[in-house]
């Protein structure tokens, strides 16, 4: 058995933790420290090194703590066990038994653990839902979201094609953009009337992370003559391309302004990315369907990937260790 060390992270560990992101097979800009950390003063970080004894390091484990949680990670859309493509099964077992037992010398009493979407990985990297299964963590949310599979897409339905056609007729062009804050503009408007919410991310947030990440985080927008009427902030993701923010008028939609959007963004990403993710469609932790939204995004042919939320109580994962000693 391989002797595991378990650290927290530190700022000097800063280059050698974003150059694991970059040949891990699971990992994505996400996790790089310059878009982790943007938010820094609301998360209190629990990260965590495992290495061996030698100091070769195996995993990462981007997280954060809330009083006595560690939940990896609430500031991101999805956290989890980061590893590269020498990661084994038997390995990932032992890794998450040290990782449990740091967070638990850390006062830590639960984990909550958001599982990478199989679409970003490089290759497969389950060892981690294994892992999870193995040392009696609890499937506590499943939320759906709508993928397309860039190589072997399904058939797009007969209505986007139609809005689309609706949209190119109206006049209606879709180019990239750098008006942040007009598409913010559009954004904020579209969730406080609908939802009574605001996006996650300020304009200042989005400019600075693009300023960070320029090659990663790209706007299209869709435009009537100068004026920005409906667009996506896409975030890429090596093989993966996900619609992080969606927003258009009403009368932009009414024009199938999404329709073309879409219909645009697929064929000029087909030969780039594998699969192209709309995101999910879920509220209450995965028990509520939009089915509206869900069937929108179906209709350009994508199909469903699941992403797996997990809790586990660690005073009980102690117990159940002891007695299999």
């Amino acid at each position: 058995m391989v002797e595991l060390i378990v650290r927290p992270y530190a700022p000097e560990d800063r280059a050698a933790w974003d150059a694991f992101i970059a040949r891990s097979k699971n990992g994505t800009f996400l996790f790089m420290r310059g878009f982790m950390d943007y938010h820094s003063e609301r998360f209190v970080d629990a990260s965590a090194l495992v290495t061996d004894a030698g100091g070769r390091l195996l995993a990462l484990f981007p997280a954060n703590r809330s009083s006595v949680r560690i939940t990896s990670h609430a500031g991101l859309s999805y956290g989890g066990m980061i590893c590269d493509e020498t990661m084994l099964a038997p390995l990932a077992l032992d890794i998450f038994a040290a990782w449990f037992t740091h967070c638990r010398a850390q006062g830590a009493e639960e984990i909550v653990y958001k599982a990478v979407p199989p679409i970003y990985h490089r290759m497969p990297a389950d060892e981690d839902r294994y892992a999870l299964f193995y040392h009696g963590a609890a499937l506590y949310r499943r939320d759906m979201t709508q993928t397309v599979d860039l190589v072997a897409q399904a058939p797009v339905q007969e209505r986007r094609r139609r809005g689309a056609k609706k949209a190119q007729k109206t006049g209606l062009v879709v180019r990239e953009s750098a008006d942040i804050n007009a598409f913010w503009g559009l954004l904020a408007g579209n969730l406080a009337s609908r939802h009574g919410l605001r996006p996650v991310h300020s304009a200042e947030e989005l400019h600075l992370l693009q300023s960070r990440f320029p090659e990663n985080i790209r706007l299209f927008a869709v435009y009537e003559g100068k004026t920005l009427c409906a667009g996506t902030l896409l975030f890429l993701c090596g093989q993966t391309i996900h619609a992080q923010y969606i927003a258009s008028d009403d009368e932009a939609r009414g024009c199938g302004a999404l329709d073309i959007l879409f219909s645009t963004l697929l064929d000029l990403f087909r030969d780039k990315a594998r699969y192209f993710d709309f995101g999910n469609s879920n509220e209450d932790e995965g028990t509520y369907l939009n089915r509206g939204l869900t069937e929108f995004k179906e209709g350009f042919g994508a199909r469903g990937i699941v992403q797996d939320f997990f809790r586990l109580d660690l005073a009980q994962w102690e117990a159940r260790s002891g007695e299999r000693r």
